[in-house]
């Protein structure tokens, strides 16, 4: 039978977003193998932040309880502070995910960028989430990333918001570097670094053109032959999906010479996680990755469980949105 995701899971989901938010186990790369011809594979689960669900996300908490939930891939946000440190936050300010507000009064509306890497350690990350968590900490970059390393997962790294800090992209790379995640080990199959951003984007594939890259959008199937020139994946909003252009982007080759990629965020709901699947999506995005992988495999066991006509995504023979279409920055 479908797994269904708990009232109460379903109530710290709907506490994720910044405004509509619904957001991995899987071997291997955070997409499928390239080539059509091997035909279609189950999509990658991509951990979103962890797993918010049942930790507070982009902690070192939420991926060490991913790690023990059997999810390989996780995603998280990079910022940077005041004084030039590299920190693993989603939101640009630090009003909703730590005690920003109580500890440092008068100095609204707290973004991250007004605040030194000092001030940001002495937050409490995780209270806000459960008691269980009080005195989670805001980790650096290096140290999520060590920590990813030692749980022997892999990362779908988004470089948060690249508008506000000039030259993070340089930054995130000599950070990777220092890190050792730049050897072949993780360029071929443990890292994708995506962006809503097409500038940012194209600076980190001239600096590192090795890197896999991901577009946080949906371009339009005409357009899509342009972002294949700097980014492996297209990674849309799940909502604005269709089959169609799943095989429109499935048709191109990215710069390393294999086929576009597609990673839907952030998918919560089993029977929509398994009609992405159907459609061929490469990676699903997800809050819940243990709830996600759970329902594929049972659609791998009894594909009956869903009708096609029950899949997601808007009408067939249209276009998803143009990508400057305003986004929920949710991922």
């Amino acid at each position: 039978m479908r797994i269904r995701i708990a009232p109460a899971v379903t109530g710290v989901l709907a506490g994720l977003s910044l405004s509509t938010l619904a957001s991995v186990p899987a071997p291997e790369v955070a997409a499928a193998p390239a080539h059509a011809a091997e035909g279609p594979a189950a999509p990658v689960v991509i951990g979103h932040r962890g797993v918010p669900v049942e930790a507070p996300e982009n902690t070192l908490a939420s991926i060490d309880r991913a790690a023990r939930l059997g999810t390989v891939w996780v995603e998280n946000d990079v910022q940077r502070t005041k004084d030039g440190a590299l920190i693993v936050i989603h939101d640009t300010t630090l009003e909703r995910t730590t005690d920003a507000k109580r500890r440092y009064p008068g100095r609204a509306p707290w973004k991250v960028a007004d605040f030194t890497l000092d001030e940001i350690e002495k937050l409490d990350a995780g209270s806000w989430y459960d008691s269980r968590f009080t005195g989670e900490r805001v980790p650096t970059l290096d140290r999520y990333l060590r920590r990813v390393d030692h749980n022997h997962q892999k990362l779908l790294l988004e470089v948060k918001a690249p508008e506000l800090y000039p030259g993070i992209e340089r930054q995130t790379v000599a950070e990777l570097r220092r890190s050792g995640w730049l050897d072949r080990q993780h360029i071929d199959g443990g890292l994708v670094v995506q962006s809503f951003s097409a500038p940012s984007l194209k600076t980190l594939h001239k600096l590192r053109p090795d890197i896999k890259k991901g577009f946080l959008g949906a371009p339009k199937a005409a357009d899509l032959r342009s972002y294949a020139e700097f980014a492996d994946q297209i990674n849309p909003d799940h909502t604005r999906i269709t089959a169609d252009w799943v095989a429109a982007a499935h048709a191109l080759d990215g710069p390393h010479g294999r086929r576009l990629e597609v990673c839907a965020w952030t998918v919560d709901d089993e029977d929509k996680a398994v009609g992405l699947a159907r459609m061929g999506v490469d990676g699903i995005i997800t809050n819940a990755p243990h709830v996600i992988a759970a329902a594929l495999d049972d659609d791998a066991d009894d594909p009956s469980l869903l009708n096609d006509d029950d899949r997601p995504g808007p009408d067939p023979a249209g276009d998803p949105a143009d990508e400057d279409a305003p986004l929920d920055d949710a991922v």
